[in-house]
C-alpha cells in the first residue's frame, strides 16, 4: 500500500513539473563590433494564450527589426535584431512573458561592443572635409519674398497717398480757377436748392448751410470776419460801412439780411420751425441780398501822357 501511495505521489509531482512552460532568452554571441548586428531569441513551451514583450529599457543597444512568432516543435520562437553603437558590456535586461495571465520572466544577458581598430601605419588618414552646403532652392528664401512683396505694396500705397494723390490734388486745384465770391454764392444757393432739405424734415441744416453761404459771401466780397461775429455784430459794420459810403447797398437791404439771419437763429438755437411759405421768402430774400450786396468800385484816374511831360 505504501508502496503505491509512493508512486502516486511521484507521477502527481513529475506531472506538474511537466505542465510549467520553459521560458528561454539567447543571444547567437556575446561579442560584437560596433554596428554589428545579433539575434536574440525567444522561445517558449508551445502553450495557449502567450503575450510576448516588446524590448525596452536597452542602454547602450538598439533594435533593427523584429519577426514574427513562429511555431517550431512545439514551441513558440520570437527572433529580434539588435546592434550598438557604443563600446563596452551591455545588459539585455530581463524580459516579463504572460503565459495564462501569468508572469514568468527571463534570464537577462550580457553582450560586448567592442570598437573597430584602425591601423593607422596602413590606413591612410584623409583631412577632415567642410561642411557641403546644399543647394539654394526657393523654399529657403519664399518667406522673406513675400515680406518684401508686401512691404514694396505698403510703399507703393504710401506714395500713392502721400505723393501722387497729393499732387493730383494741387493740380486739379492749379487748373480749376477759383469763381468770384458772387458766382460762387449764387452757385452754392443754386446747389442748396437741390438738396431738398428742409422739404425733408432738414429745417435746421437748411439754415445752417444758407447762412454759410451769405457770410461767407460778405466775408469775401466785403473783408469782413462775417463767419465769427455775431448777427448784431455784422449788422452794425454794415450800418457803419453804408453810412460812410464804403459799400454799395441800401438800408432795405441791411434790414432784410437782419431779419433773415435773426431768423436762422431762431431755427438753430430755438427750434423755431418756419412755414413753407416763411422759408421760400428767406430764400429770395438771401439771393436778393447777394445781389444788392457790393464793395463800392474803386475808381481809376486815368493820366493822360501830355501831363506827365516835364517841361
Amino acid at each position: 500500500m505504501k508502496k503505491q501511495l509512493f508512486y502516486i505521489l511521484l507521477l502527481i509531482t513529475t506531472a506538474g513539473f511537466a505542465q510549467k512552460p520553459a521560458v528561454r532568452a539567447t543571444i547567437d554571441t556575446t561579442n560584437i563590433r560596433i554596428g554589428e548586428q545579433f539575434q536574440y531569441k525567444i522561445s517558449v513551451n508551445g502553450v495557449a494564450n502567450i503575450i510576448l514583450p516588446k524590448l525596452e529599457n536597452l542602454k547602450g543597444l538598439e533594435v533593427i527589426s523584429e519577426d514574427k512568432i513562429d511555431t517550431i516543435k512545439k514551441q513558440l520562437i520570437k527572433k529580434y535584431i539588435l546592434t550598438g553603437f557604443d563600446s563596452g558590456a551591455f545588459y539585455i535586461p530581463q524580459q516579463q512573458i504572460y503565459i495564462k495571465n501569468k508572469a514568468y520572466l527571463t534570464d537577462s544577458l550580457l553582450i560586448n561592443v567592442a570598437t573597430v581598430a584602425i591601423d593607422t601605419t596602413k590606413q591612410k588618414l584623409f583631412p577632415i572635409k567642410a561642411i557641403k552646403s546644399e543647394p539654394i532652392i526657393f523654399d529657403d528664401y519664399k518667406n522673406y519674398v513675400w515680406w518684401a512683396i508686401a512691404l514694396l505694396i505698403v510703399i507703393a500705397l504710401l506714395l500713392y497717398f502721400f505723393v501722387f494723390k497729393k499732387r493730383k490734388e494741387v493740380e486739379e486745384t492749379k487748373t480749376i480757377p477759383a469763381l468770384p465770391p458772387y458766382e460762387e454764392a449764387i452757385e452754392k444757393l443754386q446747389l442748396l436748392d437741390e438738396k431738398l432739405l428742409w422739404q425733408n424734415n432738414k429745417v435746421k441744416k437748411y439754415y445752417s448751410e444758407l447762412t454759410e453761404i451769405i457770410r461767407s459771401y460778405i466775408e469775401q466780397e466785403l473783408k469782413i470776419p462775417a463767419l465769427e461775429i455775431t448777427t448784431d455784430e455784422l449788422i452794425k459794420t454794415l450800418s457803419d460801412f453804408n453810412t460812410s459810403k464804403v459799400i454799395v447797398t441800401s438800408s432795405e437791404t441791411i434790414k432784410t439780411l437782419k431779419k433773415l439771419l435773426q431768423e436762422a437763429d431762431l431755427v438753430k438755437f430755438a427750434k423755431s420751425r418756419p412755414l413753407s411759405s416763411e422759408i421760400e421768402e428767406d430764400r429770395k430774400d438771401a439771393e436778393d441780398v447777394v445781389n444788392n450786396l457790393k464793395p463800392k468800385p474803386i475808381k481809376v484816374i486815368e493820366i493822360k501822357e501830355e501831363d506827365t511831360n516835364v517841361e
